[in-house]
């Protein structure tokens, strides 16, 4: 008698624990699922959003590290390519992960050489470091490939021309330390009138 009370009571409970929509399929969004872990019920996969698209729009809106998991989202979907690396590399770059940005923009680079944005993207990196001459080989190449179009890219490289020209000084100063020497080889840094 008890084992057939308790056989009852757990397939009233196990009915009653059933979340089902009018179809009679399982309802994922009341289950708590996210819209990226619910799969498109009733369509095609080929319909689906793709993730490149939605990241281009995450980032956009300012939602980097979103974007990001959109990327590498798409990344999954699509396969590695110039394109998702890219994106990848420039979502890093705006949540200010420089150095990682820096290597999947080269890994980019490595699958297409003429990409403009991943040019411009590493550019962008190593002008962040500091390195503004191998910077400016890449807004060169950017500006190049792009054949001049982008008045940003033009603005990077004008900078970055710019980053490498300058010694450190500023123009006063450099007019006015001279080297004197001081007896037995030692010099000796003297500030000249103007």
């Amino acid at each position: 008698m008890r084992r057939v009370f308790f056989c009852v009571l757990s397939g009233v409970l196990a009915a009653g624990c059933t979340l089902s929509s009018p179809e009679g399929s399982v309802d994922a969004s009341a289950l708590g699922a996210g819209p990226d872990q619910v799969s498109a019920r009733g369509r095609d996969v080929a319909e689906a959003v793709d993730g490149l698209l939605v990241g281009h729009r995450l980032m956009a809106a300012g939602e980097y590290e979103l974007a990001l998991r959109a990327y590498y989202r798409a990344s999954a979907e699509r396969g590695v390519s110039v394109d998702t690396l890219s994106a990848i590399g420039s979502a890093n770059l705006r949540l200010g992960r420089v150095q990682q940005a820096e290597q999947v923009l080269r890994r980019a680079l490595e699958q297409d050489e003429s990409f403009v944005p991943a040019h411009n993207n590493l550019g962008v990196a190593l002008g962040e470091q500091g390195k503004w001459g191998e910077a400016g080989l890449h807004f060169r190449n950017a500006f190049a490939f792009d054949s001049g179009r982008s008045s940003e890219i033009r603005e990077n490289l004008r900078l970055a021309i710019e980053k490498t020209k300058e010694t450190g000084y500023i123009d006063g100063e450099a007019n006015q330390l001279s080297l004197v020497r001081r007896g037995q080889g030692r010099f000796l840094l003297l500030e000249t009138p103007l």
